[in-house]
């Protein structure tokens, strides 16, 4: 059996006499077995002015009778939880109730969004953070400024925003797709915390259905790769750097830059590198080409901060304090990005060259030239079914001999 009371949350020795003037928080107590847990309402009250039998303040507290109606409403919110839960199920503690009430006061759609850009910026997911708070807000801009329950966010509401999305901004298919998935982790987040039933889940067969468009994969082919390599740069400046952090990353199967720019020298022994892929925590190692080799040399230099060999990072003081260093990654590989358009244009090529085309690039050319598991295993992709589809994108001498086959005749 669990019981509600709305008490003052005393913390005073027993010995002393409590001030009747000192106020305390108003809390519910919940307790279950013999066991209480408290959760705040978020007003206190001295001793003289709460009425302990009644479980509400005198009159003689300010705005009493406000006072009084929120906590008959937060008792009355509370109650009904207990009610809901033990329904479902007879074996729930006292800490289980509490965090099931306390859930219930970020019920709307916008507190758990409020959450969830917390939760990213706590685990230093700055490029995240930074992609999906412009998406909640376009949503926000949409029920023009409320908020809205869970129960409301239903299929028909969810049309009409992807219309709102297509006719208010010129976004791709991708995009508008982008912003639907933020709406569902963030409801099913809500889900998680017993926020909303899942019979009012918008998302899934008959409903919404989400689906990344096919997108197109280019990456550079070898006499370009072979002409950037070429390239006469000036030591030391911008561009030359640019270059070689593109090639590093090609040389190490399309390492992503935010692992390249996180490389320290400690991770290379024996003639081999050894990372974890910040993606997914994959480790292993690889042997360093004497390409990559040739580039290390240009970043010796004596007491690196940080053991890093690239000097991207080095403002930041904290390497360890994972959302400082996205947010310099992401600074840096915008600018990186603009040199790299600056070398297309030197080699002549009207391919886009970014940092990102790195892991297209050595797709491209390994095509059909190495096993899928050894690809699985460069790319550290955790499922070999990844592997098959991202390569699919640059294995295309079936199709090019099926159509031969017709027309060539």
């Amino acid at each position: 059996m669990s019981a509600l009371k709305i008490v003052l949350r005393k913390k005073a020795d027993e010995n002393k006499k409590i001030p009747e003037d000192k106020p305390f928080p108003i809390a519910i107590r919940i307790t279950k077995d013999r066991v209480s847990s408290y959760t705040y309402i978020g007003h206190s009250a001295t001793i003289k002015q709460w009425d302990e039998v009644n479980q509400r303040v005198k009159k003689s507290h300010p705005n009493s009778a406000r006072l009084n109606n929120l906590i008959s409403t937060k008792y009355a919110e509370a109650n009904n939880k207990l009610l809901d839960l033990e329904t479902l199920k007879n074996d729930v503690s006292s800490r289980a109730i509490k965090s099931s009430i306390t859930s219930a006061r970020h019920a709307t759609f916008f507190k758990q969004a409020d959450i969830y850009l917390d939760n990213l910026k706590k685990h230093g997911k700055f490029n995240r953070h930074s992609a999906d708070k412009p998406r909640i807000e376009r949503f926000r801009e949409f029920l023009d400024g409320g908020d809205i329950t869970f129960t409301e966010i239903n299929p028909s509401l969810l049309k009409r925003f992807k219309a709102y999305l297509k006719g208010t901004r010129s976004i791709s298919d991708r995009t508008v797709v982008n912003h639907l998935v933020v709406i569902r982790t963030i409801f099913n987040q809500a889900l998680s915390s017993s926020i909303v039933d899942r019979k009012y889940y918008p998302f899934g067969k008959g409903k919404i259905v989400i689906k990344f468009p096919d997108s197109i994969k280019m990456g550079l082919v070898e006499k370009e790769v072979k002409a950037i390599e070429d390239l006469e740069l000036p030591s030391g400046s911008l561009i030359n750097h640019a270059r070689n952090v593109w090639l590093f990353s090609f040389y190490f199967a399309g390492m992503r830059v935010s692992d390249v720019l996180r490389v320290k020298w400690s991770d290379f022994q024996d003639d081999r590198m050894y990372y974890s892929m910040g993606k997914n925590d994959k480790g292993g190692s690889l042997k360093v080409p004497e390409k990559a080799l040739k580039i290390l040399n240009q970043y010796k230099r004596d007491n690196p901060i940080h053991d890093l060999i690239f000097p991207d990072l080095e403002s930041v003081h904290d390497i360890n304090n994972l959302y400082a260093v996205q947010q310099r990654i992401n600074q840096k590989v915008k600018k990186i990005n603009e040199k790299l358009q600056e070398i297309a244009k030197e080699i002549k090529t009207d391919k886009k060259l970014t940092m990102h085309i790195a892991r297209h690039t050595f797709g491209n050319i390994s095509g059909e030239k190495i096993p899928i598991q050894m690809l699985q295993k460069l790319y550290r992709h955790s499922s070999i079914t990844t592997t098959i589809g991202y390569q699919a994108n640059f294995i295309h001498k079936d199709a090019d001999e099926a159509l031969n086959a017709v027309i060539e005749f």
